[in-house]
């Protein structure tokens, strides 16, 4: 399939909208289908998914990607599935006139077109590690901030918790169905594999008799058989699938979750260790990770999303998709070398999680002010802010009471810096119990780093009014989680990292139309957001 722009986006003499009375013209013109047509549709670079397809002009064109991409956005923005939207483009007018298809003779559209370009950008991304579609969605961001003329200049972010739709399954019930799936898939393609002995793993309703119909005891005693059962099917499949997803979920789950001891295998405990939170938790999604966070246990992903704040609204200008052991910092993180160097000064308001010495030096290298509204870990003293330091850390310029020091040692170490001042300067000094100078008989010493200085000036920097505004500014970032949860159906993401990213992303594009809707018919109910001069 060859790769095509889209050239049939003007109206033709026989448009169906020429049909129309006019008085349904023009609550068509009202609807949101015109702004998707006027605003975004246009926006949506089909030249960056040229690389899924083929360059041989001689081969059958592909379906407008404009079309594809318009047409996920908008099956989100109304909760389709894929067979209602390529129903809906069929028969309804708004859909026709938001992909620029009512001039088309028939709807581009098939039962196969989404599932088919999804496919193509996994696979895609999965060879050279580009996702297109996550780029898509930025660029439609960015330009939908220019229309509500959203600099970007100022920004907060937050994260979400994103259950995934699996079962929790306990230790032997993870093993067992483990080794079920493997015994399925083998039985389909050599029924004779599968000696009598492990044929019960075939029958639907083992799984309740083993754990549902017995008492604890009996499963308990069931536990040697299990694995040894788990022994025995992958020596059985070790030459015909070893390559299979489901041998290699078994040879995780038996890594994970037990231990060979004396050529016997028993189930790992507490003392043996290496049971973390990036274990199989459900094969039905081997992604899917452990975190528990406020009280509550997870089992699943982390979704990151940084918006752009401006007086006419905000934009979801980026998101992130990640296990959800993936830390606020280490996200953070991600995100700063992502973005890479910003041509204007970016302020980056976020919580206490998002905090830390290297992410600060990070953003200040990316022409990012990060501004983080808790401070995680003990409280340092104030009289170190006002201490000078060298570019790199490593010296003590000056004091705050003005004095040089007569000499400064670091450590690499710890990172601290050893100042040796007269000791009549330290012995008079006001500051002297604030710094905690050691007196000797000639000299005085002061202990103090770079790190502890700029968290002090951090702590300090709390006490202003402008980090107030700042404080109540990232506080609306905590809406959008909430809304997108609600109205979104986060609930509803397929299995798997990959797969749920793309869909998160298409909420993310549809949740960034309903803004931009919302601005053209002048009916946002936005916060007054404060300046930043």
């Amino acid at each position: 399939m060859s790769f095509q722009t889209n050239n049939y986006q003007q109206y033709s003499i026989n448009d169906k909208l020429y049909q129309l009375t006019e008085r349904e013209q023009k609550a068509l013109k009202k609807s949101w289908a015109q702004t998707f047509a006027d605003d975004l549709f246009p926006k949506i670079d089909e030249s960056m998914f040229s690389v899924l397809y083929s360059d041989n002009d001689a081969s059958r064109p592909n379906t407008p990607v404009n079309v594809i991409v318009g047409g996920l956005i908008i099956k989100e923005l109304f909760d389709y599935s894929d067979d209602e939207i390529v129903e809906g483009a069929m028969f309804d007018y708004r859909i026709q006139t938001a992909l620029h298809t009512t001039s088309f003779k028939e709807q581009p559209f098939s039962d196969k077109t989404l599932t088919r370009f999804r496919k193509r950008c996994y696979n895609y991304e999965t060879t050279h590690g580009v996702d297109l579609f996550h780029d898509c969605v930025k660029s439609l961001a960015a330009e939908i901030a220019r229309i509500m003329k959203i600099s970007g200049s100022l920004r907060r972010m937050d994260s979400m918790m994103i259950d995934s739709n699996i079962r929790k399954l306990s230790r032997m019930e993870l093993i067992y169905t483990c080794i079920r799936n493997l015994t399925v898939t083998a039985s389909k393609q050599d029924a004779k594999l599968i000696p009598e002995e492990l044929q019960h793993y075939l029958d639907p309703n083992d799984f309740n008799q083993m754990f549902y119909y017995q008492r604890s005891s009996e499963t308990n005693e069931n536990i040697p058989q299990i694995l040894a059962d788990a022994d025995r099917l992958l020596e059985l499949c070790k030459s015909a699938f070893s390559e299979s997803d489901d041998y290699k979920l078994l040879t995780r789950c038996l890594s994970e979750q037990t231990i060979v001891e004396d050529e016997k295998r028993r189930l790992r405990t507490k003392e043996d260790g290496g049971m973390d939170s990036s274990i199989l938790q459900n094969p039905s999604d081997p992604d899917a990770t452990f975190r528990e966070k406020a009280g509550k246990k997870h089992s699943g992903y982390v979704a990151n999303m940084e918006e752009s704040v401006g007086k006419e609204g905000t934009v979801v200008t980026d998101y992130q998709f990640e296990p959800n052991n993936t830390s606020d910092s280490q996200l953070m993180k991600d995100h700063l070398e992502a973005d890479g160097v910003q041509k204007e000064c970016v302020i980056e308001v976020a919580d206490g999680a998002y905090s830390g010495t290297d992410l600060q030096e990070t953003a200040e290298e990316n022409n990012i002010i990060l501004i983080t509204t808790a401070l995680s870990g003990c409280e340092t003293r104030d009289i170190l802010a006002d201490f000078v330091f060298n570019e790199a850390g490593t010296r003590v310029i000056q004091c705050p009471a003005g004095y040089a020091p007569k000499s400064c040692s670091y450590c690499a170490k710890n990172g601290r810096c050893t100042c040796s001042f007269h000791r009549e300067q330290c012995a008079n000094c006001p500051n002297k119990d604030k710094c905690n100078a050691k007196l000797h008989p000639k000299t005085a010493q002061v202990h103090v780093s770079k790190a502890a200085h700029e968290r002090a000036k951090s702590q300090r920097f709390t006490q202003t009014e402008e980090f107030k505004n700042f404080a109540r500014l990232r506080n609306g970032v905590e809406t959008v989680p909430s809304y997108i949860r609600s109205c979104f159906h986060l609930d509803k993401l397929p299995r798997g990292k990959q797969r749920g990213k793309f869909f998160f992303g298409s909420k993310i594009a549809a949740l960034n139309f309903r803004k931009l809707f919302n601005f053209r018919c002048g009916r946002g109910n936005y916060a007054q957001n404060p300046v930043i001069e």
